[in-house]
């Protein structure tokens, strides 16, 4: 074999100066051979395209306080941060289990953990739910610690063909898993202005629910574009600020259906309790106020049934810090809770 073989296949050229499709921007394709440019991104107080910043990490380690030997599961692996820390944690001779139910983004992370040398032995990996929490504690189980941040990753937000933000053109998809269940173009198309303002006022408190389901329903919406238009005709009397965040909770809202986030989170709450040994930990990093409501009652409901030993009196936040170099961090709420002896 020649040089001329060993060299690597030159990136895809595109037209102009900076790439502009997000096919095209190698930089976020392939993050780990830009080091430095992620790391200026990141200084200027954002997430690096391609990436994904752990939100609350001090925090979740005090709170599941990780050790050598322990048996360790992440319910929403995504791009592997928070794993990363508890495995380091939890060796010699512990294991983490992750789960992620995202067909294109986990075998990313799984590479990535493994080329850090955790094995099989160390670490496991499931593309499920996280639903089927009692069903992997019967293989993998019990757990001494549980993690699950219930946030979408930016990786996913980044990509345009995965229809996440209304900041790009793309198909209105928003499915976790788009090799199942139906998109977010697919649910609108079903939906009258009534049922579509309740789902906006019940997945994300949207105060111009009404406004925005009757400029909506009925109309052919398929790309982020369409409903981000629609919705900027409904709202055209408000200022671009209260705009984005419509734009945001509607987006929101969507998403939450079209994956049925708050059934998945209700079953993962009920399976809980009976995947942890006793004394076990779990830590759960939410991002809206519905999930948030939903750990609260799960864990005051084990307390009072004997199922908790402790439980956070308060959702702790991420610091002033965090906050302003991630914002994505701005909304996260951590709840723990200590499974009883």
């Amino acid at each position: 074999m020649n040089d001329q073989d060993q060299r690597p296949p030159r990136r895809p050229r595109y037209k102009g100066t900076h790439p502009r499709r997000f096919e095209e921007k190698y930089k976020e394709l392939a993050p780990e051979r830009y080091a430095e440019e992620q790391a200026k991104v990141a200084a200027r107080g954002h997430t690096p395209a391609g990436t994904h910043r752990s939100i609350m990490v001090d925090e979740i380690l005090e709170a599941l306080a990780p050790k050598p030997g322990e048996v360790a599961l992440d319910a929403t692996l995504g791009y592997g941060g928070h794993a990363r820390e508890i495995l380091t944690r939890l060796q010699p001779g512990g294991r983490l289990v992750g789960l992620d139910v995202d067909p294109l983004e986990l075998p990313r992370t799984e590479a990535r953990l493994r080329a850090l040398g955790f094995d099989d032995t160390a670490l496991v990996v499931r593309r499920t739910n996280f639903a089927s929490l009692a069903k992997v504690a019967a293989e993998l189980g019990p757990f001494d610690l549980v993690l699950a941040d219930l946030g979408v990753s930016s990786m996913q937000i980044d990509n345009p063909a995965r229809g996440f933000t209304w900041k790009a053109e793309g198909p209105l998809d928003l499915r976790l898993n788009p090799q199942k269940g139906r998109p977010a173009a697919d649910l609108l198309a079903t939906l009258d202005a009534p049922a579509l303002a309740e789902l906006l006022a019940e997945n994300a408190d949207e105060p111009h629910a009404v406004a925005i389901a009757q400029e909506v329903a009925g109309r052919e919406i398929r790309t982020t574009r369409d409903l981000a238009e629609a919705m900027r005709a409904a709202l055209r009397d408000l200022g671009d600020e209260e705009i984005k965040k419509a734009l945001q909770r509607t987006f929101q809202a969507l998403r939450i259906a079209v994956n049925d986030e708050f059934g998945v989170l209700d079953r993962f709450l009920a399976q809980l309790p009976g995947a942890l040994k006793p004394g076990g930990r779990v830590a759960i990093l939410t991002f809206h106020s519905g999930e948030d409501r939903r750990v609260k009652k799960a864990f005051q409901q084990g307390l009072r049934e004997g199922l908790y030993a402790e439980a956070a009196p308060e959702p702790l936040r991420a610091s002033p810090e965090e906050r302003r170099a991630n914002p994505r961090s701005t909304s996260a709420k951590l709840r723990w809770a200590v499974r009883a002896s």
